[in-house]
């Protein structure tokens, strides 16, 4: 494998998640800061441009964690070469691209597939598990907020002007990839952004309603909420569930834990569940993001599928961009795909009531 980008994703969620899986072997590191990667790796080798990386022969798969404007240039290349691409979020920077390289990767026939690991978090395990079982009955309100206390503007292409940057493209994928895996593409779609804070320059502030007939689901991220909030709460027909805090594992990355040492994506944070009687607590379940580069080498060895199908992540650009244009237009908008492709992600998604089957890969080792 070659690491294309190793500034904070690149070094904090793909390098250790990668060196965590023992059929997957990182051998090749594409950066501008080369004495970063050489503190962390002192034996592997470090490309100054990308394609040269792409371009090496010993190379079988490119993880792309470069920044979001760079992602769809930096894929069609990786997949013109022959080689398999792992993207990071968002997987590109609108609709047209990701169709571009879907219709691409087919064509060469390499696997091709974006880095959703907040799938494998452990609030979305525990609320998804306590839904599937019926907890609380049919989910009428569904609300998962990605909410922050960062007042100060910083100097990083993430909060700069520009194509691709803001809040929305930072975290927005993850809750919509979320909201998807439970209840599948909604039928319409209103956003609203804002730029909140002293001299913010794009999007600090997003939130979207996405309408499934009855049921709403609200997705939520900002950057002023000093406190007050819950990740998710969920209210249906038989009771209602909170979970208050946020998954771990990035906290724990941050800190230097490596993936699956001892307390590894524990969760002390419980589920809430409320009904007409009482108050219940629930032990939150542990969160593994080993799971998706597990998945990665299931699929490259025909153990598997690909644990973030193309379609999924074409699915999750869909309601991205519905989102930027709701909010831009201030109108309702529907989910902008053509009716084949949303067939095709329907089918992918699979239907709310019938995914009390469908779990996390499984790591297979303690």
């Amino acid at each position: 494998m070659g690491l294309i980008g190793y500034g904070f994703s690149g070094k904090t969620f793909h390098a250790p998640l990668i060196m965590a899986e023992p059929d997957l072997v990182l051998t090749a590191i594409a950066s501008s800061d080369a004495a970063k990667v050489r503190a962390d790796f002192a034996e592997i080798v470090i490309h100054a441009d990308p394609q040269s990386l792409i371009a090496a022969a010993d190379i079988d798969l490119v993880v792309i964690a470069t920044p979001n404007d760079t992602h769809a240039p930096l894929a069609r290349a990786a997949i013109a070469a022959g080689k398999h691409v792992v993207v990071d979020k968002p997987f590109t920077l609108n609709l047209d691209e990701a169709r571009d390289l879907v219709a691409l990767a087919a064509q060469r026939d390499v696997l091709l597939s974006v880095f959703h690991n907040r799938r494998w978090d452990s609030d979305f395990l525990t609320i998804r598990a306590a839904i599937e079982e019926g907890v609380i009955g049919e989910v009428t309100h569904f609300e998962s907020h990605f909410d922050r206390y960062r007042p100060l503007v910083r100097d990083r292409w993430r909060e700069n002007a520009g194509v691709g940057s803001g809040v929305w493209f930072d975290l927005g994928p993850h809750l919509v990839d979320q909201a998807l895996q439970l209840f599948g593409l909604p039928d319409r779609i209103r956003g609203s952004l804002s730029g909140q804070r002293v001299g913010a320059v794009t999007d600090d502030w997003a939130h979207a309603v996405l309408d499934y007939g009855d049921r709403r689901v609200v997705l939520q991220a900002i950057m002023l909420a000093a406190g007050g909030t819950q990740r998710f709460t969920v209210h249906g027909t038989a009771g209602s569930i909170t979970k208050r805090l946020a998954d771990r594992q990035e906290e724990q990355l941050i800190a230097g834990m490596r993936p699956g040492a001892p307390h590894w994506g524990e969760d002390p944070d419980p589920l809430m569940i409320y009904d007409a009687a009482d108050v219940h607590v629930r032990p939150a379940l542990a969160g593994d993001q080993r799971a998706y580069y597990d998945g990665i080498a299931a699929a490259l060895s025909g153990r598997g599928p690909n644990p973030v199908e193309p379609i999924e992540a074409l699915a999750c650009m869909a309601v991205v961009e519905a989102v930027r244009i709701s909010a831009s237009s201030g109108t309702t908008v529907a989910v902008p795909l053509a009716d084949a492709e949303r067939e095709a992600a329907e089918l992918a998604l699979g239907a709310f009531k019938t995914r009390a089957s469908t779990r996390p890969a499984t790591i297979r080792r303690a």
